[in-house]
């Protein structure tokens, strides 16, 4: 039998599959247990968070009115810690060549229906100063895994491509990563091009699902695609990013699994993960419609984003636009602390003109289609302070350093100016009319709320030079 050990670094030891099934049965043991439900309930409204055992008790009840109290938990945590600040981005697909098998994903090597597609440097360029034409600054970058294709020096090239571009007022000033996993001596590199988050999807914990899913190709290895984390951040990646597709596994267990991958990367490298993203399933090119077999509903996933956000309070949440509008709406109150706009989920989507080549290389379906002004908008309007902010990056607040300002509640003044001075920016140089009057007046509510008065004086001072045209302030 293997041992769990949240210390190891061996995939079958810090997810362990007697540990979760224990966990899973300890939660249906103490579903009822109030007086235990209040207990870690206060404490996760402490700011402490939970461990995964406690978690498996409240997503196991049933009971509606603590279903209830879990979510006023989550919303009271997350506007404790976050505010209204709203971080956004775009991902940036480079290519989908792959040569890997994943049953539920088309760009998998045996589907001959999706058109392949590899941009080169000129077409990245133009991609990325059509982002910044619609006002991002923050890009996660997504490709295929071909050794062939998409070498580690295809990545590395693409990175200085696109942190060289400067368009009118735009600039791309942090590039997450969204690659297969690797080696530590990759992962050196692409520390040394300066990305910022490394984001790796586990898919599922369960390991013989997760065997199934992927019969064929180099993610085929369930450890070593585990572990990937791990070297990243023994590479010197600070910030690395979690997430499973929920509804390809039982969420239960994937849950669960997914806070143990928190708690060890905490007792392995002193800091968890930098964020936790949380993706459901969705409808895609080319896959068998019985993947979605086990589909989460949509109030079980509202429940799993609230517990996630009671379990790692510090930790950033991630909603990308497969979640429809409705949905997202809900997520934000409960925890999601970062949401992509005006999102293309195929290689050359912001600059193809014809849809149908658009829908011939996407990786899925989106449910959000709405333009980045439409989803500012929308969050400004819902009284939501809408962020390009890069600052903590940039000023080496990272890692175990960022969490550190994070849980003494410091973080909170540099990101409430900074947030304030970069919808500045996006009010002066891209928003409607009708946008720049909601930003305006939710940047006059905000202000007050930067609760160091040197700070605050001084965020006026640059709103002001902001306005006559000057950029790229930061805390």
């Amino acid at each position: 039998m293997t041992q769990y050990d949240p210390r190891s670094l061996a995939a079958e030891e810090f997810i362990n599959d007697d540990e979760i099934q224990a966990s899973l049965a300890y939660g249906e043991e103490h579903k009822h247990d109030i007086e235990l439900i209040n207990q870690i309930l206060d404490k996760a409204l402490a700011f402490k968070g939970m461990t995964h055992r406690e978690a498996a008790v409240l997503m196991a009840c049933d009971l509606p009115e603590v279903n209830e109290k879990i979510l006023h938990t989550a919303i009271s945590v997350k506007e404790h810690i976050y505010g209204k600040r709203i971080v956004l981005f775009a991902p940036l697909y480079l290519s989908n060549y792959c040569v890997n098998t994943c049953t539920y994903c088309p760009y998998h090597a045996k589907n001959k229906n999706i058109i392949r597609k590899k941009l080169s440097q000129e077409e990245i360029r133009r991609e990325v100063i059509a982002l910044q034409d619609q006002g991002h600054k923050r890009l996660l970058l997504e490709a295929g895994e071909h050794p062939k294709e998409n070498p580690i020096e295809y990545i590395l090239e693409s990175i200085k491509t696109i942190y060289s571009i400067k368009h009118k007022n735009g600039a791309i000033r942090r590039v997450n990563v969204n690659i297969a996993a690797t080696t530590v001596e990759n992962y050196k590199k692409l520390h040394d091009a300066q990305i910022g988050t490394y984001q790796l999807f586990q898919e599922t914990y369960h390991k013989k699902t997760y065997e199934e899913l992927h019969p064929k190709g180099p993610k085929s290895d369930y450890a070593y695609h585990t572990e990937a984390h791990d070297r990243a951040m023994q590479a010197g990646i600070d910030d690395v990013g979690l997430g499973v597709l929920f509804g390809l596994n039982l969420y239960k267990y994937d849950f669960i699994g997914l806070l143990m991958h928190a708690e060890h990367l905490e007792a392995v490298h002193g800091v968890g993960p930098h964020t936790i993203s949380v993706p459901r399933i969705c409808p895609a090119d080319d896959i068998d419609p019985t993947t979605f077999s086990n589909a989460v509903p949509d109030d079980i996933f509202l429940k799993i984003v609230a517990l996630i956000r009671l379990a790692v309070p510090y930790t950033g949440m991630i909603m990308s636009t497969r979640e429809s509008e409705r949905i997202r709406t809900e997520a934000l109150k409960l925890g999601i602390s970062q949401i992509s706009g005006g999102s293309r989920t195929s290689v050359g989507g912001y600059t193809i003109k014809d849809i149908r080549d658009v829908e011939n290389t996407a990786q899925f379906d989106t449910s959000d289609r709405r333009s980045l002004d439409e989803v500012m908008g929308w969050l400004l309007a819902n009284g939501y302070l809408p962020s390009f902010c890069t600052a903590c990056y940039r000023a080496g607040r990272t890692g175990d350093r960022f969490m550190e300002y994070a849980k003494t509640g410091e973080i909170a003044m540099y990101c409430q100016a900074n947030a304030v001075m970069t919808i500045k920016e996006y009010l002066c140089d891209y928003a409607s009319p009708k946008t720049r009057e909601l930003g305006l007046q939710v940047i006059e509510n905000e202000l007050p709320k930067i609760t160091h008065e040197k700070v605050r004086l001084a965020s006026i001072k640059r709103l002001k030079r902001i306005e006559e045209g000057e950029r790229d302030f930061r805390f």
